[in-house]
């Protein structure tokens, strides 16, 4: 009895030890939790205040903003109902009254600067692809040579280094360093886009080669292939359809950063964009805003089916899902 007496006290200190350890448990991670939420508060009371955040303000500047607001969308009517008026965004697209001209930039090479919206969304939309063009030969040697399987430990990260540098500065600031080259012109803004795509999509083709399977490599190279033999028929024949995916999103990322590389000059609808802007002309403003919309969510559509085919499957992001994300992916853009 007095064993089982011993065996049943011993059981018992045990539970209690075991409940007082998750007392003792759950009381750090409120007091964790707690510690947490206070340095979360600090820290967005002093970003806030780094920014100059107000409510004052914004009562302040309220009512210019409200004005503005209906400038944006400007009062009308349908049969009698009040809705926006569409007839001044279109008023403000249709306008050609200058067709093109025919403008020189810093280095000489002569471009056509199309005035109207229409003809800079072209640009913008040529922007974007010229650059995703541009860029993915960089992106694929980068890519290739970034490969621990290509390029022995540690020379490999030569290339990887070199694509976080070109990753780790934005296209627009690429876009002020090549102003010297060629000046605030749809052609720096260019060159600008080929360079981030060289390190995002470079990074990307990395990615894709290290999960390659070995079977075809060495199946490759017991024919007596060379080296890159092995690469160009063992390994990227295995990545060819993810590449060309990619690239499709990439031309996605880089139509919308040629949408605001225009914010500082560099053309497109982001420049007609900043100069209504500067001209007050909201109205004009949201009409182009529009067209952005526009041409973004085609392109991205295209995008879309086009990696749907080449994953042999029809799924794919619905027209819905693609504009009720645009912001986002348009803050996520000036973001990159």
């Amino acid at each position: 009895m007095s064993t089982e007496s011993e065996s049943e006290q011993s059981v018992s200190e045990s539970v209690q030890e075991q409940f007082t350890r998750l007392r003792i448990n759950k009381r750090a991670r409120q007091v964790f939790g707690l510690f947490a939420l206070v340095v979360f508060g600090w820290l967005f009371s002093l970003a806030l205040g780094q920014v100059g955040f107000s409510i004052a303000e914004i009562m302040e500047y309220w009512p210019d903003f409200r004005d503005a607001l209906g400038q944006f969308f400007p009062p009308g009517e349908i049969f009698g109902i009040p809705f926006v008026d569409t007839g001044a965004y279109w008023s403000f697209i249709q306008q050609n009254d200058l067709l093109f001209e025919l403008h020189t930039n810093g280095a000489g090479v002569a471009f056509w600067n199309w005035t109207f919206v229409p003809g800079q969304m072209f640009i913008t939309l040529a922007m974007g692809f010229a650059g995703t063009v541009l860029g993915l030969p960089g992106a694929l040697l980068l890519g290739v040579l970034g490969s621990e399987r290509v390029t022995p430990y540690p020379f490999n990260f030569i290339f990887r280094g070199t694509m976080s540098v070109i990753r780790a500065i934005p296209a627009l600031v690429w876009a002020l360093i090549y102003i010297p080259l060629g000046g605030v012109t749809p052609f720096t803004a260019t060159l600008a886009i080929g360079t981030d795509t060289m390190g995002n999509l470079g990074r990307l083709f990395t990615d894709a080669l290290e999960e390659v399977e070995d079977g075809p490599i060495e199946a490759i190279g017991s024919t007596g292939a060379s080296g890159p033999q092995r690469v160009v028929f063992g390994m990227l024949s295995q990545v060819f359809s993810p590449f060309i995916a990619w690239t499709m999103y990439i031309l996605e990322i880089n139509t919308r950063i040629a949408v605001t590389m225009g914010l500082i000059g560099g053309g497109g609808l982001g420049y007609v964009l900043q100069t209504q802007r500067g001209l007050f002309k909201y109205t004009n403003m949201m009409a182009t805003i529009l067209v952005i919309f526009v041409l973004v969510i085609s392109v991205e559509v295209v995008s879309q089916r086009v990696r749907a085919y080449i994953r042999g499957t029809e799924e794919s992001q619905g027209l819905i899902a693609l504009i009720v994300e645009f912001p986002q992916r348009m803050v996520r853009t000036l973001w990159q």
